[in-house]
């Protein structure tokens, strides 16, 4: 993943942009109908059930639109919320109120969403060793929140972007003429430019896991679209030559088993493209 500084700087950008797009030269709604000396305050009110996350990035927003709001908080993000809880209190500029209103919602409908679909996989995985990790399957401008969220739901971030991490997959192996090539390109290249950046070399089959495994230097495996039975064969192969993770096609009804066959990480890209938007509301009182 990347530094903590340029999280930061990403989640900024996002607020940012998210500003730009949704009030543009101004919120003319509340121009017109509401004195710009008004106070007020709202409530956020859960109406579904999960994990809530986005509570600490919907705080950055408030403070973006305007540092002289005040939020009292009742519920922290990773919380297991239900229909009816109250999250936080915000009050102040009603103007101000309503500009920061839809990007906080659309940002924490998105993130509980997530968060509440990671938990559902970290709870499947209880007991084995297997831990879940996000993919770069996100929504485009909003990779930092998804996951943030992610985190939040109790799994584990995979590289940020294409700069953080090398993933030699299907494609890069074919056109770098085979396995191996790629692999020691990858190195010279790394090592020409003083980069410091881990290794992950996905495998299609039996015979790639052996072909990946006569290189040194590579971090990780991704085991890629294996049964259940070749991929017990792989983490067998493997051994502890370097870590090992299954991805494609898995679900809820498949995972434990994955991890069964002795994966340390299980990557899925459902947990950021096929979820649906918890149901959150920002209402007057």
């Amino acid at each position: 993943m990347i530094s903590e500084e340029q999280f930061q700087k990403e989640l900024n950008l996002i607020i940012q942009n998210g500003i730009r797009e949704d009030i543009g030269p101004g919120d003319y709604s509340s121009l017109a109908s509401i004195p710009e000396s008004a106070i007020g305050r709202a409530k956020l009110l859960v109406k579904d059930n999960g994990i809530i996350a986005g509570v600490a990035f919907a705080k950055m927003i408030f403070e973006n639109v305007d540092p002289t709001l005040v939020i009292e908080t009742f519920i922290q993000d990773g919380t297991r919320i239900k229909q009816g809880d109250i999250v936080f209190h915000i009050s102040g500029s009603s103007q101000s109120i309503l500009k920061a209103e839809r990007l906080v919602l659309n940002s924490m409908q998105r993130m509980s969403a997530i968060a509440t679909k990671t938990n559902q996989y970290v709870k499947l995985l209880e007991g084995t060793k297997t831990k879940i990790l996000d993919t770069r399957k996100t929504t485009p401008g909003f990779r930092a929140c998804e996951k943030w969220a992610v985190k939040i739901g109790g799994g584990e971030n995979h590289r940020f972007a294409l700069y953080d991490m090398v993933m030699l997959k299907d494609n890069h192996n074919d056109f770098a003429g085979g396995i191996t090539n790629a692999i020691n390109k990858t190195k010279a290249f790394l090592k020409l430019n003083n980069l410091d950046l881990k290794i992950i070399v996905e495998a299609r089959n039996l015979a790639e896991i052996k072909e990946i495994l006569q290189s040194t230097g590579v971090y990780r495996i991704l085991i890629d679209n294996f049964n259940f039975e070749d991929t017990r064969k792989a983490v067998e192969l493997i051994g502890d030559k370097c870590l090992t993770e299954s991805s494609g096609n898995i679900n809820e009804k498949t995972i434990r088993q994955y991890a069964e066959c002795g994966v340390d990480y299980i990557s899925s890209g459902a947990l950021t493209h096929s979820v649906y938007n918890m149901d959150l509301s920002l209402k007057a009182f």
